[in-house]
């Protein structure tokens, strides 16, 4: 399968971002107890920002970079549920990953809830580690980091 067109998301595309990151992250809510803090972001700001990028037309899946002092900052990662197991969120990262360079940033970093063990695997499979645990208002956040070669 050849790898998704990314792009920068721009104001057209924010009502279905935020279809895909509601539909993305309802089950995790559920598991959680909370809603996670990708649900409730402002989208708006973002994308005005340059910070939110999608696949292609659609979009069927987004990712959201915030460059930071070290790290770019992987804030969110969502996939459409009808388009899971595509290769859309490995496509997603490994632009996240080329963007860091061009950015001329060294690594990657992120954050997830503890109880989202699927992802904690996926991103270590994908060469992240854990940097720390962090208590967010009763909400426990595993930090990761992927330094780029």
């Amino acid at each position: 399968m050849a790898s998704p067109r990314i792009r920068p998301a721009t104001q057209d595309d924010r009502a279905r971002i935020e279809e895909i990151v509601e539909a993305a992250y309802t089950p995790w809510a559920e598991l959680i107890g909370a809603r996670p803090l990708p649900m409730d972001a402002d989208y708006t700001a973002l994308i005005d920002a340059g910070h939110v990028f999608v696949t292609g037309d659609g979009p069927h899946g987004v990712i959201v970079l915030i460059p930071e002092d070290g790290a770019l900052l992987v804030e969110n990662v969502a996939v459409a549920p009808d388009r899971h197991g595509r290769g859309l969120g490995g496509a997603l990262l490994a632009f996240a990953e080329d963007h860091a360079r061009a950015l001329g940033l060294p690594g990657l970093r992120l954050y997830t809830n503890e109880l989202m063990t699927s992802n904690i695997a996926r991103y270590e499979r994908l060469g992240y580690r854990e940097t720390g645990r962090q208590d967010i208002g009763g909400r426990y956040v595993i930090h990761m980091s992927k330094p780029l070669g």
